[in-house]
């Protein structure tokens, strides 16, 4: 249970993240190809990176924490094929979305497997 000052930093860590988030889906409909780009960008890896080191200050962990960001970079992408595949296909949009969380449990698999073999150790 988080009390008092410890509270601070958390709701920080809250309110950016927010921000962010909201911020980008807002203009996703004003000019979705800079939105895009924005979420594109690893905010969210940078953030988490930053907060962990000034929470644990442990590089070690923060090195491992990023390598898995690195190899999981790429297989998160696979959230996007249902889509590009839509083109084609013309599914409906809960088909897709479906699809994608789909793509994204294969690929969370695979991250697993790719560190319970030790290939990044």
């Amino acid at each position: 249970m988080i009390t008092g000052m410890e509270a601070i930093p958390f709701i920080v860590k809250i309110l950016l993240s927010s921000v962010i988030l909201v911020g980008a889906s807002w203009l996703a409909g004003k000019n979705s190809i800079l939105a895009g780009f924005i979420i594109a960008l690893p905010l969210m890896s940078m953030l988490a990176i930053l907060f962990s080191y000034f929470q644990y200050r442990d590089m070690a962990k923060i090195n491992e924490f990023a390598v898995s960001i690195l190899v999981a970079v790429p297989l998160s992408l696979t959230f996007f094929i249902p889509f590009v595949l839509n083109k084609w296909l013309k599914m409906s949009f809960p088909i897709t979305y479906a699809l994608a969380i789909g793509c994204l449990a294969v690929a969370y698999f695979l991250h697993s497997l790719i560190f319970k073999n030790g290939l990044f150790r």
